[in-house]
């Protein structure tokens, strides 16, 4: 019998921590997960290296792919500024017995769960509130006041998306949002 992997989404307003968790987890070999390289109709930007950080398409490519079917997801953030995520990318992974770690937006969050089902874990990780997240957003220092305003308008639309998550993990505190992400995605692998 094949051994397939298993699915863990991870969703988040920007500035929740995500991709600080992901980073923790992949830490732990026992876990055998793999992070699933999504697909950006943006340029590299300086020592970005296609099929490393991004699958780099251009607008055209992307959009014949759409049209193929060959995403799980895809959102177009911006006039031909597109991101996704590859079904071969994931199946790619699954066949060769790796756990398969995706950072998606919400809805495709909620939409790649409802493909896999009893596969994947969607987990949502929820900042302690917008003041808080506001700090976090204002303290990285990136973004321009417009942008961190943007971000907070879609946070609010993101949180909405929280209940339709099997776990919502709320970082407050670092260590032990880490620590509940391991738990919550340790007891899911060693499911069966």
């Amino acid at each position: 019998m094949e051994i397939l992997g298993k699915l863990i989404i991870f969703s988040a307003p920007s500035g929740s921590g995500k991709s600080t968790i992901i980073n923790f987890l992949l830490q732990h070999p026992e876990l055998k997960l793999s992070f699933s390289i999504s697909a950006t109709s943006r340029p590299p930007r300086g020592t970005e290296k296609d099929g490393v950080e991004y699958y780099f398409l251009s607008p055209d490519e992307f959009r014949s792919r759409i049209e193929k079917g060959d995403f799980l997801e895809y959102e177009e953030v911006y006039k031909d500024r597109f991101y996704g995520t590859l079904k071969s990318e994931v199946e790619r992974l699954l066949k060769a017995g790796r756990n398969v770690v995706l950072d998606v937006d919400v809805v495709g969050g909620v939409n790649i769960k409802k493909i896999y089902g009893e596969r994947a874990k969607s987990i949502f990780i929820q900042p302690p509130g917008l003041t808080e997240l506001r700090k976090r957003l204002e303290g990285r220092g990136t973004d321009s006041p417009e942008v961190i305003e943007n971000r907070l308008q879609k946070a609010e639309y993101e949180l909405s998306f929280a209940p339709k998550f099997d776990t919502v993990i709320v970082n407050d505190l670092l260590e032990k949002a880490q620590q509940e992400a391991l738990d919550t995605v340790t007891a899911f692998i060693q499911k069966s």
